[in-house]
């Protein structure tokens, strides 16, 4: 896998026209398993074709039981600036309900031994609307999370899906989902806390003291290009989104035949601006109509006049200086919201 991933990168070489990386993410898996020459491997490929230093943002996700000192050393030699830190929960039955490896102790000698080691920029993890998760418990991973003082807190609700492993427990009742009562509860507590310690909701789940924003999520959210390397990775260069195959097998035999195993979908106008309010409604940064009628010479105030007001008037959104934004109100109900605002 690491040959296949490293062979990518040499066929995406020229899908980026900026050689010059911002950031790099090692992420949607758990790459924290990775060995410090297996890392190197990738890095000694990457600067073959791109260019970084230190201003470049390096993140690895990692989990709690995977971060020892000797992993620290390696990783901060190697060039890694930035952990996320996959805690979830400092609760250990919580943690045992969900089928974690790591217990609470672990992800606290975890934050500790980073930080001791240099790593300033660390983000953590959490999750609410958990199985178990009372309010008082959900309060004392706040708690525990701050006393840490991170750069960076993500904290996410658990969407339970279907056709994985909790979708299964829900409908044979081995587990019991959390109301959306409580779930938004979680959610005025998470946004309430936070804010009094000093960090500014920048996105909807993301959370960051003096603007130590994920530079790498930033990029996404505001629609900047970049290229996803391995299986299920996806790329995007303005034009085109690009969409990996999901099998590591596959991957790999096509890899090997020096073909990218992807999707290409080209975007409308009305995709790029659907994007844009999928994305930018999350943020600090809104939705700028007139970037829109610049871009796309499409009126979209006019379009959707209609629904705007009315969430206006129900204080979920507020236009200022021709940008649209979310309320604290509108936050939670988001997704409707960019929903009803589709073209």
């Amino acid at each position: 896998m690491i040959q296949g991933i490293c062979k990518e990168i040499e066929l995406q070489k020229n899908y980026l026209t900026d050689k010059y990386l911002y950031s790099i993410y090692f992420g949607g898996g758990t790459p924290s398993l990775l060995t410090a020459n297996e890392l190197g491997l990738i890095f000694n490929t990457i600067s073959t074709y791109y260019t970084f230093d230190e201003n470049t943002e390096i993140t690895l996700e990692a989990n709690p039981d995977d971060i020892n000192i000797e992993k620290l050393i390696e990783w901060k030699n190697i060039g890694i600036n930035r952990l996320s830190i996959g805690v979830q929960t400092f609760e250990d039955d919580i943690l045992k309900k969900l089928n974690r490896a790591h217990h609470s102790k672990d992800a606290k000698n975890s934050i500790l031994n980073a930080q001791n080691y240099g790593f300033n920029n660390i983000t953590i993890d959490l999750m609410y609307a958990l199985p178990l998760q009372s309010n008082s418990i959900f309060l004392n991973d706040l708690s525990t999370a701050l006393s840490f003082d991170v750069p960076h807190i993500s904290a996410y609700c658990l969407t339970i899906e279907e056709k994985t492993s909790f979708g299964k427990w829900v409908k044979n009742k081995k587990m019991i989902p959390i109301s959306e009562e409580i779930a938004a509860e979680h959610y005025e507590i998470l946004t309430k806390i936070l804010q009094k310690n000093q960090y500014e909701q920048y996105e909807i789940s993301n959370f960051a003291k003096n603007k130590q924003y994920a530079q790498h999520n930033k990029n996404y959210w505001k629609q900047g290009n970049y290229v996803g390397i391995g299986a299920s990775a996806h790329s995007y260069n303005g034009k085109q989104r690009q969409y990996n195959i999901s099998n590591n097998a596959v991957y790999l035999k096509e890899i090997n035949q020096n073909k990218i195993p992807c999707t290409i979908e080209t975007l409308t106008d009305i995709d790029h601006i659907n994007e844009y309010l999928l994305t930018g409604l999350r943020t600090i940064w809104g939705v700028d109509i007139t970037k829109i009628y610049a871009e796309k010479n499409i009126d979209f105030l006019n379009i959707q006049q209609k629904t705007i007001d009315k969430y206006i008037q129900n204080n979920c959104l507020y236009i200022q200086s021709n940008t649209i934004f979310l309320t604290k109100k509108g936050k939670i109900l988001a997704d409707k919201i960019t929903s009803d605002l589709f073209l």
